[in-house]
């Protein structure tokens, strides 16, 4: 209940007959009290916690051959994540928003993005960053016909 994800969704995640969304992995999350990287078993142990590349895993595929893969992350309710995003021309990404006071920190690496942040569009060029309140409705967009290569922090303090 305190998800706000249905019974029938979680019970088709729990089956392996869904593959939950990126914001359904956060809701999920949020109410266990842990984080994203502690669902998809990236987050960070005592010391050191090494993350061979075939244990990335890839949270979104875009239509186009896109995809996000949470690099890494903190264990607990407060998330610290690691994104690296790739975007082929055309893709986007939408997000509802996260919980209140998250941040996120963004550098392109290679292309052009197109931030949007409750309803204002920003443009990050390859080489820049910037530092986004993302506790409301935004959106990545590659808009360009190149592809967008980006990374991206998250920082989402509990509640």
């Amino acid at each position: 209940r305190r998800s706000g994800v249905s019974k029938g969704m979680l019970v088709e995640i729990e089956g392996c007959k869904a593959n939950p969304s990126i914001a359904l992995l956060c809701k999920i999350a949020a109410a266990m009290g842990v984080s994203v990287a502690d669902v998809v078993n990236v987050a960070s142990e005592p010391m050191v916690h090494l993350i061979d590349r075939d244990a990335i895993p890839v949270l979104w595929r875009g239509e186009k051959g896109g995809s996000a893969k949470l690099m890494a992350g903190t264990s607990g309710p407060d998330m610290l994540e690691l994104w690296q995003w790739i975007m082929h021309p055309g893709e986007q990404f939408e997000s509802a928003g996260h919980p209140a006071d998250t941040c996120e920190l963004l550098f392109v690496n290679q292309g052009t993005l197109t931030l949007t942040v409750d309803g204002r569009r920003f443009i990050i060029r390859e080489g820049c960053s910037a530092v986004a309140r993302t506790d409301m409705p935004h959106a990545y967009v590659n808009d360009t016909n190149e592809v967008l290569e980006f990374t991206m922090t998250v920082n989402e303090k509990s509640r």
